[in-house]
């Protein structure tokens, strides 16, 4: 069975410019790891499940921050290169990433001491779209792109959006 995987691409425009949050995953595997780590805030659900119910929930999971799922704009989905689906939406916010609660996950770490709690997020941060493009997994970098293109067909005028 594929894993699914839904999640929320936050965005706010000053100036004409855009920027979006990304989130870093938190634990040992990822503690070194800059470009082509970070995602969008997402998370799994069974197939089946309501994957906007799914990525509401994760949002709140690694942010902190609970949205009600009006104004969502679709992104549609993305295949990753393990295979995992994910389908995403954007949503205007001026979230403070200072504010940021992540939930936490164990681990044995280092491999065969003790258990350890780690944040599933350690940090967001807001990007430019050619920085987020960089940071992101190169499959979720499709969202910042369609996030683009869904502004412009609604007539909004964004600076930094080219590659």
């Amino acid at each position: 069975m594929k894993k699914l995987s839904a999640g929320i691409l936050l965005y706010k425009i000053t100036d004409k410019e855009l920027q979006v949050l990304l989130v870093h995953p938190g634990g040992p595997f990822w503690a070194k790891k800059d470009l082509g780590a970070w995602s969008i805030p997402k998370g799994e659900y069974e197939e089946g499940s309501d994957p906007l119910q799914a990525a509401l929930r994760e949002l709140g999971e690694e942010t902190g921050l609970t949205l009600d799922g009006t104004g969502l704009l679709p992104l549609d989905s993305v295949t990753q290169s393990g295979g995992k689906v994910v389908t995403a939406w954007a949503a205007q916010h001026d979230f403070d990433v200072t504010t940021l609660v992540s939930n936490t996950f164990e681990m044995e770490w280092p491999k065969g001491t003790r258990i350890r709690e780690f944040p599933e997020v350690d940090r967001g941060e807001w990007f430019t779209p050619r920085d987020a493009r960089r940071k992101l997994l190169a499959s979720q970098a499709e969202f910042v792109d369609r996030l683009i293109a869904r502004l412009r067909e609604g007539g909004r005028e964004i600076y930094d959006a080219e590659p």
